[in-house]
């Protein structure tokens, strides 16, 4: 329901673009002469004067004119009986029924055209509802009854009950309520005095002044409130404060901005809605999404992409890192504070590139707070020739840059040496250390197993050191090579190098995804799973059953009874070890 409230409006537009055309239509028509006559109702004073003017009656004081069901009033006139027409001057009005009115400083009528030629301090009243109405102020405007249309060139200016309209040049139909502005158009909401809540500078712009719907067309600028908004093409719903936007328009709020092929933007809620080639740019925070379809909730600061998704964050300069997911999700806590900060999530199908890393996972949390990202489901980090993963991977960041990484369970930490040489590390948990981008501590706790290639001095191979131990803790050098490793008690083999055995030449859980890692910016769009039997099987942790009061009240009713004397079906899983404690495997 949220994207259809905004299509409604646009349905209603196009509906009055149709019928303004329809009646553009009938200006190619041939123009036929009015058969009616225009009449002189009343004159104070009639008179001929031919040497000012061989065949004009002159008319003085209460002068008025009918003609075809329109009343034209005025101090003066000359009156052409021959031509049907007549010049009016001095408090000039002219009235059509109940709803048109017409006044101004002179007067040129034309019965035969139909035209009304208005000059000097013009007003045009059009009554539009029963207690509401257009009103355009004008030097010149030349009303043209047989297609119903009053046109301004000379500067112009149009005031409903909630908008006020000026332009160089212009038009206003009062059959279809719809204007048409053109040349340095300026649109207010409200009227002055009061302070306006919408501006809108553009070239051309129609306005339906019942349904209170403008179409900005041409380069167009947009000031509502804290936003501004650029577009060539799009429908501003005044009544709503609601915009419909096409041809790649930019809606910018507070450092942020949202652009798409068709943007919605409704201002009460401050909600921006992009689709096609979709954008959203936090120049604050200094990244960016995009995708076919991006949200901006500028009230809680919450923002979402998805189809075709990517992240970019350019808060490192040049080194931009890049992401792509299915979709992302950005959530603001504390909006519009001095503590706020930003959660990210991504899912599914996370790919990363960074030229200093790159990782690929199903889902990934990022937790501003503490600046963690966390990857879930076959979450994979790749830094220069060494690739880690695990069933978890927490990465702490500074300023985008990874801190150290936490690989919790099933833990495999890969230093590629070759095409068949790796150097590998496998435990439970494994915390990794980083200095200026670099690795320089790593350290692996419980069912440590370790296959390590260790050179001399002069690069040669020593052999290959395979070891298990419950702790070990691995510096770096320099240079990038192991400068020591410290275990608390390891059992071990160093074999030398033509002596290794095949089957000890990789840990049980090794692998090396080269074919899924990310290549560059682009290559993330490419999504390449891991070959079959090679994802982890998550490790099933369990939980201690809770005790139910039930279960207390009946053990305090048998308090006395022998624990060899307890009621234990043999089926069952419970294991009563020797200490009397139960374990439910």
């Amino acid at each position: 329901m949220g994207k259809i409230k905004y299509f409604l409006p646009l349905f209603f537009t196009l509906s009055v673009l149709a019928e303004i055309q329809q009646h553009r239509r009938g200006e190619d028509e041939p123009r036929q002469p009015s058969k009616d006559r225009v009449y002189l109702i009343h004159s104070d004073v009639l008179y001929y004067d031919q040497s000012v003017h061989r065949t004009a009656q002159f008319l003085v004081g209460n002068v008025k004119f009918l003609h075809d069901g329109i009343y034209m009033y005025c101090d003066s006139a000359l009156f052409y009986e021959s031509t049907n027409s007549f010049d009016a001057f001095g408090h000039v009005r002219m009235v059509q029924g109940d709803t048109l009115t017409l006044t101004g400083d002179i007067l040129y009528y034309s019965g035969v055209d139909q035209l009304a030629r208005c000059r000097n301090n013009v007003v045009l009243t059009h009554k539009t509802g029963p207690n509401s109405a257009t009103v355009l102020y004008t030097d010149s405007l030349d009303y043209d009854r047989l297609y119903n249309l009053g046109y301004f060139f000379e500067g112009g200016r149009l005031i409903d009950e909630g908008n006020q309209l000026t332009s160089d040049w212009g038009e206003y139909s009062p059959e279809t309520k719809e204007s048409v502005f053109n040349y340095n158009v300026r649109m207010v909401n409200p009227i002055p005095p009061e302070e306006p809540r919408t501006t809108i500078l553009t070239d051309t712009l129609r306005y339906n002044s019942v349904k209170k719907i403008s179409h900005l067309i041409g380069p167009s600028n947009v000031e509502s409130g804290s936003s501004h908004i650029y577009t060539e093409n799009g429908w501003y719903f005044t009544q709503t404060e609601n915009f419909i936007l096409l041809d790649r328009s930019i809606i910018t709020d507070t450092g942020k901005k949202l652009i798409g092929d068709s943007v919605c933007w409704n201002k009460e809620d401050s909600i921006g809605e992009a689709f096609g080639n979709a954008m959203y740019v936090d120049e604050l925070n200094k990244n960016m999404m995009t995708g076919e379809y991006c949200y901006y909730d500028d009230k809680t600061g919450y923002s979402m992409a998805t189809d075709s998704a990517r992240l970019m964050d350019f808060s490192q300069g040049p080194d931009t890192m890049y992401a792509h997911a299915d979709t992302f999700k950005v959530f603001a806590y504390y909006y519009r504070t001095d503590s706020v900060y930003r959660n990210m999530h991504a899912y599914n199908h996370v790919r990363t590139y960074k030229v200093d890393y790159q990782a690929v996972c199903d889902s990934m949390v990022y937790t501003g707070l503490d600046s963690c990202l966390t990857m879930y489901k076959d979450p994979i980090v790749w830094q220069q020739n060494q690739q880690v993963l695990g069933e978890e991977i927490k990465a702490f960041l500074n300023d985008s840059t990874i801190d150290s990484l936490y690989v919790l369970r099933q833990t495999l930490s890969v230093e590629r040496i070759d095409s068949v040489k790796y150097n590998q590390i496998n435990g439970q948990e494994m915390h990794t250390y980083f200095r200026n981008g670099d690795v320089w501590m790593t350290h692996v706790i419980r069912n440590v197993h370790l296959n390590y290639y260790p050179f001399d001095s002069d690069s040669l191979l020593i052999g290959m050191n395979h070891t298990e131990s419950t702790e070990l803790k691995m510096y770096m050098g320099e240079d990038g090579k192991v400068d020591r490793i410290w275990m608390p008690a390891a059992t071990g083999t160093l074999y030398p190098p033509i002596m290794i055995p095949p089957e000890k030449l990789y840990l049980e859980n090794f692998a090396w995804f080269d074919y899924i890692r990310p290549l560059n910016k682009d290559d993330i769009w490419v999504w390449r799973a891991k070959k079959e039997g090679t994802s982890l099987k998550p490790t099933v942790r369990r939980e201690a059953p809770l005790q139910k009061i039930k279960d207390i009240k009946k053990k305090k009713k048998r308090k006395d009874v022998p624990a060899d004397t307890l009621d234990i079906p043999t089926t069952s899983n419970l294991n009563i070890q020797d200490d009397g404690t139960v374990f439910n495997p």
